[in-house]
């Protein structure tokens, strides 16, 4: 698979349509019932693929005035894998939609970059 074309597909502006930005706030308020209750952003970023995987994040990005190792991201994946705001079968689904043919999903375990930047790696098997 070559890299110049994932780059292509694989977009920032491709990532927000699958993860819309303000799904964040959606989030937040589908589970506190405000938004501002919300400690960290999420955005979808593209990081790596060949003929058998394509890895994707969940970038957890704290937010101003906000504790983002306060606000327990390690149960998060299991939280966004069957949430339908977040809606990963239909991230899939837009993906197989480029050409691309899932054989399964998973996401793995809240790794912390850093106190204020939390990533859930998305990874995607291809048949």
């Amino acid at each position: 698979m070559d890299q110049a074309v994932l780059d292509q597909i694989f977009t920032q502006d491709y990532l927000d349509m699958l993860l819309p930005v303000e799904i964040s706030d959606h989030f937040f308020e589908a589970l506190y019932g405000d938004t501002s209750d919300g400690a960290y952003d999420i955005r979808l970023e593209f990081i790596s693929a060949n003929d058998k995987r394509i890895v994707l994040a969940f970038n957890l990005t704290q937010r101003p005035g906000k504790c983002l190792v306060c606000s327990l991201t390690y149960g998060l994946p299991n939280v966004f894998s069957r949430h339908p705001l977040i809606n990963i079968k239909g991230m899939v689904k837009k993906i197989e939609e480029k050409g691309f043919k899932v054989k399964s999903w998973r996401l793995g375990e809240t790794e912390e970059d850093s106190t204020s930047i939390h990533i859930i790696p998305f990874y995607l098997n291809l048949e």
